[in-house]
């Protein structure tokens, strides 16, 4: 009879263990690539871990730098999810085949349609609205009307504008042209454009002081923007105006994720996506960046909300994606620069 070789045995349930230990590991662990700062993240990802046990490594640089790693590293990825800001980014990750399809009735219910991919690529977790901001000493809010009305000569040399060159403008263009067409669109840009008091600006911070010293009366910015200046200086002559209430409604966008074609860890990375998307975290995601929530359930920061309600264009973001050349090369024919 052969003898029983306990050693080996030993051996061999050490190694299985070891096996089953090291894939329990690595499962309960998500990599994110992240285009949103340290600072803007981590309480969400904290938040996560503890809530769920699942540890988040991340790595965080712009989207153009983040797109380019993605697709270098094809299959190697060890990316799980990508969080980026503005529906145009995440529509271009998409386009370039690196993001899956994430089926899950969580974010369907948590996410309006109009933030999130038709073809549930990519979702926002918050909303960031594109509106007028004016200068109270200088502009009655009875003046403003529409993002279109800007084009009026009654604002000549009075508009300030950041510059083309960001994603942000390239996709309120987009939306404009999805809305009015190419032809009339580059008529309302034109208009813009014979209507500023200066250069197009570096950002929206400085479209800001500008409107807020005086050097013009109105402009275009995110609202978190003039939600950070005015936390540094509540006296300043600055208010906001939500343009389009009786039409399309104000342009969003939004910071959202998506789930990597290629990542290894695709069940940790839906639950990290729908934690973001649920009650306890959309406060934490939208708080920290002076957004808007993107779950209609919750409701924004209070002084968030002390700007006052508006009527969102529910037409869907994909749009931002799929016009944002068009909306490049119009307007760069319009001469906005």
């Amino acid at each position: 009879m052969r003898r029983f070789n306990l050693n080996y045995f030993f051996v061999m349930v050490f190694c299985c263990f070891s096996l089953f230990a090291s894939h329990s590991l690595h499962a309960e662990e998500v990599v994110v690539y992240s285009a949103r700062i340290e600072q803007l993240i981590k309480p969400m990802f904290d938040a996560f871990t503890r809530e769920t046990g699942i540890k988040v490594k991340y790595t965080t640089d712009n989207e153009g730098a983040l797109l380019a790693r993605l697709e270098a590293e094809g299959k190697n990825t060890p990316a799980d999810m990508l969080i980026t800001a503005d529906a145009g980014n995440l529509w271009a990750a998409a386009q370039a085949g690196l993001l899956k399809p994430v089926q899950s009735d969580v974010l369907q219910n948590n996410i309006p349609a109009h933030l999130r991919d038709p073809k549930n690529e990519w979702f926002g977790l918050s909303i960031r609205a594109r509106t007028l901001i004016y200068n109270t000493k200088k502009v009655k809010p009875a003046e403003l009307s529409t993002y279109e009305d800007l084009a009026d000569p009654k604002w000549r040399n009075r508009l300030c504008l950041r510059t083309s060159k960001k994603v942000y403008n390239q996709s309120l263009v987009a939306m404009m042209i999805a809305e009015h067409g190419e032809a009339e669109t580059e008529k309302i840009v034109k208009g813009w454009v014979a209507n500023l008091a200066t250069d197009p600006l570096s950002d929206d911070t400085r479209a800001l002081e500008f409107v807020a010293a005086g050097k013009c009366d109105v402009t275009l910015v995110n609202t978190y923007y003039y939600g950070r200046l005015m936390k540094k200086d509540p006296n300043l002559p600055l208010a906001v105006f939500w343009p389009n209430q009786d039409d399309g409604g104000v342009h969003v966008n939004i910071s959202g994720a998506g789930v990597t074609r290629h990542g290894r860890n695709e069940q940790a990375a839906i639950k990290l996506l729908e934690f973001l998307s649920s009650d306890k975290a959309q406060n934490l995601f939208a708080d920290v960046n002076m957004e808007y929530p993107v779950n209609p359930k919750i409701a924004a920061d209070p002084f968030v909300a002390s700007w006052g309600g508006f009527k969102q264009n529910p037409m869907n973001l994909v749009k931002a994606g799929e016009l944002q050349t068009t909306a490049v090369k119009l307007m760069d024919r319009a001469g906005y620069r």
